[in-house]
Formats: C-alpha cells, sequence, structure tokens
C-alpha cells in the first residue's frame, strides 16, 4: 500500500469514483447523471472536469448501467438497501486501482478545475481524508479518501 506520508508534491495516482447511485428522492426519481444542463449530462460536465485530475474514473451506479458503462467502468453497490453515498464509497475504496479514491457527486458539474491540486495541498503524514468546504458548509461527497479507512467503513455500515 502506498505511504499515506507521500509529500503532496510527490506523484499521487488517484482514482475517482462519479456518485451516481442515489435513488435521487428530491429529483422525482430521475436518475441525477443524466439530467440536462447547457444541452448535456450533468455526468459528462463532471467527467470533463475529473479526467485531466486523475488517473482512473469509476462510476458508481445501482441503475442506468448501460448508459453509465458507455462513459466509465460501473461498480454498483454491495448492500441494495440505498444506504446513501457510503454505501458508494464503499464500492469505490473496494474496487478502485489507486490508494486514494477522490469522491464526488454526479450532479456536481462546476467541481474545480484543480481540485485534487488542493486536496493534495491538504494532504500531511497522517491525512485519510480530505473533505471539500464551499466557504460555508463541508461538503462530504466531495471527498479524497485512503484505502486503509475501508475496514471501518464497512464495519459502520455492517452496524447501520
Amino acid at each position: 500500500m502506498t505511504s499515506r506520508s507521500e509529500s503532496p508534491s510527490s506523484p499521487l495516482p488517484v482514482s475517482a469514483v462519479i456518485l451516481a447511485g442515489g435513488r435521487a428522492t428530491r429529483m422525482g426519481g430521475e436518475d441525477k447523471g443524466w439530467v440536462e444542463l447547457a444541452g448535456r449530462p450533468l455526468i459528462a460536465h463532471v467527467l470533463e472536469r475529473l479526467r485531466p485530475q486523475v488517473d482512473e474514473i469509476l462510476i458508481n451506479a445501482n441503475r442506468s448501467h448501460d448508459r453509465y458503462q458507455a462513459l466509465a467502468p460501473v461498480i454498483s453497490d454491495d448492500n441494495r438497501d440505498y444506504l446513501g453515498p457510503l454505501a458508494g464509497m464503499q464500492a469505490g475504496l473496494a474496487a478502485a486501482r489507486h490508494d486514494w479514491v477522490l469522491f464526488v457527486p454526479c450532479d456536481g458539474p462546476a467541481l474545480p478545475p484543480d481540485l485534487m491540486s488542493r486536496f493534495r495541498a491538504a494532504l500531511t503524514p497522517d491525512t485519510e481524508l480530505v473533505v471539500a468546504h464551499d466557504g460555508d458548509w463541508l461538503q462530504p461527497v466531495v471527498a479524497l479518501l485512503h484505502k486503509s479507512l475501508l475496514p471501518s467503513l464497512s464495519a459502520a455500515l455492517a452496524e447501520g
């Protein structure tokens, strides 16, 4: 496993997981990734922002698999009870090739083009996760997690 103590300026291979696995209850059940903005699906905007910043992209989806698979490899939650973004993060940590995994929502088309640079700059030798903050609030589904968190995340989900 890659050391968590890599300096922020050293190469840091990163996988990214686009979280598109929810039920979209606040959107009338419509699959958020396929909602259009400026004539393109939201997920297309997210992919455009992510591609130059990471080494691997996966999509966490629990429906529309064929459509998402045309864009990137798809992983599903291990639990069919729609446990929310944490279940997508669990699946992403388990499937990602790299020890550091960036998570972003499928309906976040305006991700900063320097998001990974900002997260790298926030790393310290003991860092296991970095969470975005918009100036007022934490944005917990925009986060960089180390794979070492997988066992504790899995245990927490198993305990409900």
